[in-house]
């Protein structure tokens, strides 16, 4: 289709679908950049990160180094008129950002200024947010601050979750691409800078964040139950357990015991008191346990009322 050269950086699921896309319609991707395999698993096995698998059954050479701001003179001779990033997992240097003659472009999960940084659809999630978007964007040295090229939105439905929303994402972000390549590829983008006044931004999401706060609202903690779902998934502690919580719904505003008790146990629902109401916890694991659904985990369980969660 057309002989630009083009260098994608990325790394997880997203990426890779986003990758194939773009080689399956006939775009000349010589090169792929990626994060270092990683231990998976519980038993640490080494596997190819997802765009890595994708670049192989093409062919198509991957370089992983472990730091790219020290490691990228191997970019120049793959000589790219363009690069373009999503999700690759690490600051890149302005002396890379340098290299391609039609500039670094970035896919970025958010519809900026809104949710710079790493964790933009996670954040979407956490807010409840009712709408989310891909922003096509210009890579500079300051994360995510970039002029914009062009958006693609994408409706947050109430039953999504992070697994679900990515794969939305993934799909808007190859939509996006996809129109926008020829553009690129002639030089002819056009972009217009983000407005500073309306940044907000979305940090990693550590391991110790994981674990549910309940001095936050009911909204609050279903919001971060859908951000952290399927993986890693959020999680308080029940009998000194770690109790994994999938799958929540907001019930209503009453008060019927302190906050982290579980106020109902039977075949109606699972209900934890938060600070302003109740919450239905509907997918749960137990630690040790499979997940499963609230009336499986009652029944395995027959003296969960008035427990406290912590």
């Amino acid at each position: 289709m057309n002989n630009k050269r083009i260098v994608f950086m990325g790394t997880p699921e997203i990426s890779a679908s986003v990758l194939e896309g773009i080689i399956s319609s006939g775009y000349n991707v010589v090169g792929v950049i990626a994060q270092p395999d990683r231990p998976v698993g519980r038993k640490k096995i080494l596997m190819p990160v997802p765009t890595k698998v994708v670049a192989e059954a093409h062919h198509i050479p991957v370089y992983q180094p472990l730091k790219i701001r020290k490691e990228y003179e191997f970019v120049k001779e793959l000589h790219p008129d363009v690069i373009i990033t999503l999700a690759y997992g690490q600051i890149v240097p302005q002396g890379l950002l340098d290299i391609p003659p039609l500039g670094c472009l970035n896919l970025h999960g958010s519809l900026l200024p809104k949710y710079r940084g790493a964790a933009p659809i996670q954040y979407a999630l956490m807010n409840n947010d009712e709408a989310t978007g891909m922003t096509l964007m210009k890579m500079v040295k300051e994360m995510d601050a970039g002029e914009m090229y062009a958006t693609e939105e994408v409706k947050i439905d109430l039953e999504d979750n992070s697994t679900s929303l990515f794969k939305k994402m993934a799909e808007a972000a190859l939509r996006l691409i996809l129109r926008e390549l020829p553009t690129i590829l002639e030089g002819k983008l056009v972009g217009v800078p983000q407005d500073e006044s309306l940044v907000s931004f979305a940090p990693i999401i550590k391991p110790e964040e994981e674990k549910l706060d309940l001095t936050k609202s009911k909204e609050e903690l279903h919001g971060y139950i859908r951000a952290l779902s399927d993986i890693p998934g959020a999680y308080l502690y029940l009998e000194g357990l770690k109790f994994k919580i999938y799958r929540s719904q907001i019930i209503s505003d009453e008060i019927l015991g302190e906050v982290g008790e579980i106020v109902k146990a039977d075949k109606k629902g699972l209900y934890l008191q938060t600070k302003n109401g109740l919450l239905a916890l509907v997918d749960v694991q137990i630690e040790g346990k499979k997940r499963m659904d609230y009336m499986s985990f009652i029944n395995g369980h027959p003296n969960l009322l008035h427990e406290l969660l912590q």
